[in-house]
C-alpha cells in the first residue's frame, strides 16, 4: 500500500457531525461549494482535494485504495473519528472504498452518479487534448479555451478543466493537477472499489440522462450496499449537483438528517 499523501482540506460550518465531500476527476474541493453551503448550518463540512488534484500533494502512485487511505489520514489529522461521506464520480469511488475498508469511520454514505464497477476509457480524448497544450507558449486562458474547442466542444466542461490552469511564474502556465500521472495511471482510476459489502445507510443519486449508473448496475450495487436507497434526478446529466442544485442538495440534506428526524 503506497504511503498516504497530505490532502488539502477546507472546513466550514460548526455542526456536531462532520460531512466529508469528495470531488471527481480533474476537479477540486471548489466543485462542491453549493452542497457545502447547504449543509453548513447543521454540519461541519470538510471538502478535500484528492491526491494529484487541486492543492493536495502530488504522488507518482495513484489508485482508489491509496486515495481512500489519504482521506483516512486527513481525518486523523483533523481528529475526526467518524463522518458522513458524499462523493461525486471519482470521489464517489473513493468514498465507497473508505466505507468498505474503514466502515467504522463512515456514518452515512452518498454516492453521486457513479457505480461500483470498472468503467471504459471515457476520458482519453480529454487527457490527450490537455497533454497537447503547449503551456509554455500559452498567452492566456482564452487561447487555451480556443485550442480545446475542437476536442472538447462543451463550454461548461472546458471551463471546468481550465480551472486547473495556473500561472507558472511571470511567463507561461502550468497545470495545478498532476496531469502526467493522472494520464499514466488512468486505468487505475477506472477500477471498481473493493467488492466487500458496506452495511451502513447508502444513497445513490444518478442523473437521468447520464450513463454512469445503468439499470443493470442496480443488482450488484444492492449486494455490495444492502442498506441502499436510490434516487434519480430527472433531465440531469453527470454534473447533477451543478445542474439541479436545489433538488440535489435537498436529497442530500434529507438523507443526512434522517437520524435527527427519527
Amino acid at each position: 500500500m503506497p504511503r498516504a499523501v497530505q490532502l488539502h482540506t477546507e472546513v466550514s460550518g460548526s455542526g456536531p457531525v462532520s460531512v466529508v465531500l469528495l470531488h471527481g476527476l480533474f476537479g477540486s474541493a471548489s466543485n462542491l461549494m453549493s452542497v457545502a453551503r447547504s449543509l453548513e448550518s447543521h454540519f461541519t463540512v470538510v471538502r478535500m482535494d484528492l491526491r494529484n488534484h487541486g492543492k493536495s500533494a502530488h504522488s507518482d502512485q495513484m489508485d482508489i485504495p491509496a486515495m481512500a487511505e489519504d482521506v483516512i489520514a486527513a481525518m486523523d489529522v483533523l481528529e475526526m473519528p467518524r463522518a458522513h461521506f458524499l462523493g461525486h464520480s471519482l470521489g464517489g469511488k473513493v468514498a465507497m472504498q473508505v466505507a468498505i475498508t474503514h466502515p467504522e469511520r463512515v456514518k452515512r454514505l452518498i454516492v453521486a452518479d457513479i457505480a461500483p464497477v470498472r468503467y471504459g476509457r471515457g476520458h482519453d480524448a480529454i487527457i490527450t487534448s490537455l497533454l497537447a497544450l503547449e503551456l509554455r507558449s500559452l498567452k492566456n486562458r482564452e487561447q487555451a479555451d480556443q485550442l480545446l474547442t475542437k476536442s472538447v466542444p462543451e463550454v461548461a466542461i472546458r471551463q471546468f478543466l481550465l480551472k486547473n490552469l495556473m500561472r507558472d511564474g511571470k511567463d507561461g502556465w502550468a497545470w495545478r493537477m498532476n496531469l502526467p500521472v493522472i494520464a499514466e495511471l488512468y486505468d487505475n482510476l477506472r477500477d471498481a472499489p473493493s467488492a466487500e459489502p458496506f452495511d451502513g445507510p447508502t444513497l445513490f443519486i444518478r442523473g437521468e440522462l447520464s450513463g454512469y449508473i445503468r439499470d443493470e448496475n442496480r443488482a450488484p450495487m444492492m449486494r455490495q450496499f444492502p442498506n441502499m436507497y436510490f434516487e434519480t434526478i430527472a433531465n440531469a446529466g453527470h454534473w447533477l449537483h451543478a445542474e439541479y442544485p436545489l433538488i440535489f442538495n435537498g436529497l442530500v440534506n434529507e438523507f443526512l438528517r434522517a437520524d435527527e428526524a427519527a
